[in-house]
């Protein structure tokens, strides 16, 4: 009962070291010590249900912390259903480890596994969830560098590896060669990727400038939660008026004259090209700034459907090239099974309308500079802001709306804007780009494309950043190689856990065999 207790308290801990390494924390080493806790939890486990029990608490550990930020504007409910459903995918990823952890090489195998139950899982269901991945725990660590070479996929294998190295040299009986290696290569895959030499000045080519004035106006909400944008009006005024001071601060020489402006993902919840008092509005803070404005709209798709885009907006000519937002929110942009849902729960009732996926990259010629555009929650997937980066954005934009999902009194420094900023951090080593992060309550920033922030501003506060970014041309390893180190690390996971299954049905077959001949012997005596 005791070891029960243990293995079970182990497991809830090892899920909730994980998360230590996400913001507000982002204590990144600890991450580590929790793939090895949760390891050693397994290898003890006697049985199969043990195991997926050990799992599951570890989800349990993880995503509740991690997920925390859905109680404002979602409610405990929602909140507890997200935690419940995604720690699921650490019962799989158990299940899967618990042969896995017999092979000889078994820290090796343990790291293939956790990739490829993230690919998994950034897949399934309804497009996937991949928030929270182990990779983007790392934003201001060593293993950071790795992004630059393979993506966030090898960001996590480092993790997945050294925690499995981790867990090797803890289970020796007693301290031998093998032991000290295992500490030898933890130690090597921590502090290598430091050797990785990461970009931060812009460049030329074609003569292309190496640099841009890029302004991100906050104009804040009127009002928090789900019914945030009740106020449509009230949405777009504020970011006007944020915009026509960054305009008299321009004329006052107060601050650089900006090359474009980004403003965020639901700056505008009516369509603009057709409500003629937003059209009118985005008109006036183009005219007085004077340059293009990326705004972000809701548009009409049909009668029953909408948008999410990102539209440029010239002074002259007005709306302009468009991005339409790809990777949508189940249960959030759109509504499954909604006879069901709203049955369940009123409050989906506000999703009166279900968004439609776009089908485009998001590279976007703003002030004749190639732009990579992202919106919110497409930041965590792979595919899009590759895509966007590869389409020729030689600068990276996420247009986001965290207003849903903070509260009052939030430091920013938490929650998922600041998980969001952490994501981002990452894509800019990734693929060696500037990043512009324009959010409607917080966090707005500029990020370096060695991942640093240069620039942030507070949440729940009117504010602009407007500062001189670097733009890049070359792609970095990781863009040349794209999909393929996920695809070959997840794939080698499938051959593992075959080849543990079959490991373990052979051996099962060779201890019955040995039951049947010591029964035979037995009688025969």
């Amino acid at each position: 009962m005791a070891r029960t207790l243990l293995r079970a308290a182990s497991a809830l801990l090892s899920g909730i070291a994980i998360w230590t390494s996400f913001p507000p924390l982002r204590w990144w080493p600890v991450a580590i010590l929790g793939v090895a806790a949760l390891t050693l939890s397994l290898r003890s486990a006697p049985s199969w249900k043990s195991a997926a029990g050990a799992g599951y608490l570890a989800g349990i550990g993880f995503w509740i912390p991690l997920m925390s930020f859905l109680r404002g504007g979602f409610g405990f409910a929602a909140w507890g259903a997200v935690a419940a459903f995604e720690s699921l995918w650490f019962l799989l990823l158990a299940l899967a480890l618990r042969p896995v952890l017999r092979l000889r090489w078994w820290p090796l195998a343990t790291a293939l596994l956790w990739i490829g139950e993230e690919f998994l899982r950034d897949r399934l269901p309804f497009g996937g969830f991949p928030w929270g991945r182990l990779a983007f725990g790392q934003a201001n660590g060593p293993l950071l560098h790795l992004a630059s070479l393979g993506g966030a996929p090898l960001v996590g294998f480092g993790v997945a590896l050294a925690g499995g190295l981790l867990a090797y040299a803890a289970a020796s009986k007693r301290p031998s060669m093998r032991t000290f290696v295992a500490l030898d290569v933890v130690a090597l895959v921590v502090a290598g990727p430091l050797l990785i030499s990461l970009p931060t000045a812009g460049t030329t080519r074609g003569g292309a400038p190496a640099s841009a004035v890029v302004a991100a106006i906050q104009g804040n909400v009127p009002r928090l939660g789900l019914e945030a944008f009740a106020q449509k009006r009230a949405v777009t005024a504020n970011h006007l008026a944020e915009t026509e001071q960054l305009a008299a601060a321009v004329a006052e020489q107060r601050a650089p004259a900006p090359d474009f402006v980004v403003w965020p993902e639901n700056s505008d919840d009516l369509d603009p090209r057709t409500d003629v008092v937003s059209h009118v509005a985005i008109n006036q803070a183009s005219a007085a700034i004077g340059v293009p404005i990326l705004i972000g709209a809701v548009i009409d798709a049909d009668s029953t459907h909408v948008q999410n885009a990102g539209i440029v907006w010239s002074p002259t000519a007005g709306p302009g090239q468009m991005y339409l937002k790809r990777h949508l929110v189940p249960f959030g942009e759109y509504l499954p099974f909604r006879g069901l849902m709203t049955a369940i729960s009123g409050r989906f009732n506000l999703i009166a309308k279900d968004f439609l996926p776009g089908h485009r990259a998001g590279t976007l010629s703003i002030a004749g500079i190639p732009v990579a555009d992202t919106i919110c929650f497409e930041v965590a997937d792979d595919a899009v802001v590759r895509q966007a980066v590869t389409g020729g954005g030689r600068l990276l934009v996420v247009q986001t709306n965290n207003a849903s999902y903070e509260q009052p009194g939030d430091s920013g420094n938490g929650g998922e804007t600041a998980q969001q900023l952490a994501i981002a951090q990452l894509r800019a080593v990734e693929h060696g780009r500037a990043v512009v992060v324009a959010a409607t309550s917080g966090v707005s920033a500029m990020i370096a494309p060695n991942g640093s922030i240069l620039a942030r501003t507070a949440v729940f506060q009117p504010a602009m950043l407007d500062r001189r970014m670097p733009l890049r041309d070359p792609r970095t390893i990781a863009d040349r190689v794209g999909p393929w180190p996920e695809w070959l690390l997840s794939t080698a996971a499938g051959l593992v856990l075959a080849l543990a299954y079959r490991r373990r049905r052979s051996l099962t077959r060779a201890d019955a065999l040995d039951l049947n001949s010591t029964v035979t012997v037995t009688q025969s005596v």
